[in-house]
């Protein structure tokens, strides 16, 4: 694919924007990402006239504007996987005491969540809509390396560089990707998050891949084998009922 600079530099100061707070003047901005201030400074005017972005006028300092509120809506509302997935996440939360989400495999080497519906349960999951993880991360992220054409040295350096509580040895971990494959969902206990055990069961798009996965979090302590059955059985139903019952 052929790049647009202009297009890629706005992408990466809303990237930037999005992860800074209170914001950033126009050096700060050009100094991460590399750019010319001149130029950061033209990109930034447009993205300000868009109302994309929007500046501080005594502190001149530029953070994310409400227009962005307004093209995410446009992803998470109408036909979308998000507004599809709500209910049956809904569901999910209030039968199984689990915090349940829709999430996004993207061509990028990471997963974003796009809908979630918390759990009743005293446990605080940091994870929001908007959300984005390593594609390898946790119970999707065995689902990912199961659907994935990766060779083993390319596996093993993107899960060297995730975080986790506990993590498991890379031997372990791929039989647990191969058991992923074989039976069509993941399971990641006290892993990722210590205390946690999260479940993932794939869904795919009209050419066969990988798109998305239903994953529900949920105390460790309470989640023996026979639990986590029924939770499997009622995520198929729900990824069954995204797919028009095939």
């Amino acid at each position: 694919m052929r790049p647009v600079p202009a297009v890629s530099r706005s992408i990466a100061i809303l990237r930037l924007l999005g992860e800074a707070r209170p914001g950033l003047g126009v050096k700060a901005i050009a100094d991460r990402l590399g750019l010319v201030p001149s130029t950061c400074l033209h990109i930034l005017r447009v993205l300000v006239e868009e109302n994309l972005v929007q500046i501080e006028p005594a502190t001149k300092r530029y953070s994310l504007a409400a227009g962005m509120i307004s093209l995410a809506r446009s992803v998470l509302d109408g036909g979308s996987f998000a507004s599809r997935v709500q209910p049956g996440l809904d569901r999910l939360a209030t039968a199984h005491g689990v915090t349940a989400m829709g999430v996004e495999v993207t061509s990028h080497h990471s997963v974003i969540v796009l809908a979630l519906s918390k759990s009743n349960q005293p446990f605080r999951l940091h994870t929001d809509v908007g959300s984005q993880f390593s594609s390898l991360v946790s119970a999707t992220g065995r689902l990912v390396a199961a659907q994935g054409d990766y060779t083993d040295a390319k596996l093993k350096k993107i899960f060297s560089a995730i975080q986790w509580d506990d993590a498991p040895t890379f031997a372990r971990w791929k039989d647990e990707v191969k058991l992923a494959r074989e039976q069509q969902w993941a399971l990641d206990r006290d892993h990722f998050v210590r205390g946690l055990s999260v479940v993932a069961l794939p869904c795919f798009g009209s050419a066969g891949q990988l798109t998305h996965t239903i994953v529900a979090v949920g105390l460790s302590s309470l989640m023996d084998s026979g639990t986590v059955g029924k939770l499997v059985h009622d995520m198929r139903l729900e990824v069954k009922a995204l797919s028009g019952g095939q």
